[in-house]
């Protein structure tokens, strides 16, 4: 229900936020913003007696973070133009520290998390990374652990120690020509990035890990013809965004990243997905349906809320719990639906030829 529903007056609105505020936060910003963003589902009445009925409710229907992204670091060897998770900081939590809050997540519903960064392969040469794949898939029991990385980091011995409990493992990659990677900035010197993308492709099916493309389609790629190259690959999924501004990362006064330049029409990125109709595995994400439709947290276990077209971070998990924070989230659950967002995610359910 929607407070303008509950809400005829503004003596009634006023008493109303008095009362929110007392019920449930001790900060009255931070409350206000709860209940007039709808961020949280449920019935937005805190007038006694039925307080406490409404505050179970509350409870029961909060989001559920069946799927998290967590960007524990934001450093990358990488200089993509159009990054929407810049290097802003070079902060990542202590490995004690991410794991109590994987746990948090976990008791909270959490059935899949997925790495990323930045570059996640990049903070002390995987092993960190590593820790956390293993102690998901051995200690908490997820059904789905993944990665997206650029691949550029990434040893045989890596898979070696921790492949088994890795469910999914996704490159980004933009395009099958070295001189668009080096364009877009998808490159670390004059290394090649396709050389890194097919050398994993291999591992990932010795050592038996779903494999994945993202690929951001922007001015530099959109006229690519793609088709040949994903049908070689043969990935489980290839997950194709429309190039997304988001202020303060790869837009605006304080951004690292200016992207207008990589920015393509709906129409173009249209064309785009119907010149490669015939790829199976595409799964096409716009920018209406990348924008709210994931739930992730920042390199401090903060949701990020992406809906004012910039990422509000909510407060930490680590300090106020799962259920609180989420509320801050942003999270679109029926566009995260739509846009197919809930698959089959375990490698064990995948039923690969190995």
């Amino acid at each position: 229900m929607q407070l303008s529903s509950v809400v005829t007056s503004p003596k009634l609105l006023l008493q109303l936020c008095i009362s929110t505020v007392q019920c449930f936060l001790s900060s009255v910003f931070s409350k206000v913003r709860y209940w007039t963003t709808g961020a949280c589902k449920g019935t937005s009445s805190a007038v006694s007696p039925v307080n406490n009925e409404l505050d179970q409710k509350e409870v029961q229907n909060a989001t559920i973070p069946t799927s998290v992204n967590y960007h524990f670091t934001r450093k990358c060897n990488y200089k993509c133009g159009f990054c929407f998770h810049t290097a802003k900081t070079s902060f990542v939590l202590p490995l004690e520290e991410a794991k109590r809050g994987l746990k948090l997540l976990t008791e909270s519903g959490m059935e899949k998390i997925n790495f990323s960064g930045g570059e996640p392969f990049l903070h002390d040469k995987g092993e960190f990374l590593g820790k956390l794949v293993q102690f998901c898939k051995q200690d908490l029991q997820l059904p789905s652990v993944s990665i997206v990385s650029n691949g550029s980091m990434i040893k045989e011995k890596w898979f070696q120690k921790y492949g088994d409990y890795l469910d999914i493992l996704a490159i980004s990659c933009d395009s099958f020509d070295e001189e668009t990677n080096q364009l877009i900035g998808r490159a670390q010197g004059r290394k090649s990035h396709l050389d890194c993308l097919y050398k994993i492709r291999n591992w990932c099916q010795q050592y038996k890990v779903a494999f994945k493309i993202n690929s951001v389609i922007n001015t530099f790629n959109v006229d690519e013809d793609m088709v040949e190259s994903i049908t070689q690959l043969d990935p489980v999924r290839w997950k194709v965004f429309q190039c997304l501004l988001i202020d303060g990362e790869n837009a605006g006064e304080k951004a690292l990243r200016e992207a207008e330049r990589f920015i393509i029409s709906d129409q173009q990125f249209q064309e785009f997905l119907d010149r490669h109709s015939s790829v199976s595995c595409l799964v096409p994400e716009s920018n209406e349906k990348m924008r709210n439709s994931y739930l992730i947290l920042d390199e401090y276990m903060r949701f990020l809320d992406c809906r004012e077209g910039r990422k509000d971070p909510s407060k930490s998990i680590l300090d106020v719990g799962v259920k609180d924070a989420i509320c801050f989230s942003g999270f679109d659950e029926y566009m995260f639906l739509k846009r197919g967002g809930k698959y089959v995610w375990s490698k064990a359910d995948m039923k690969l030829e190995w």
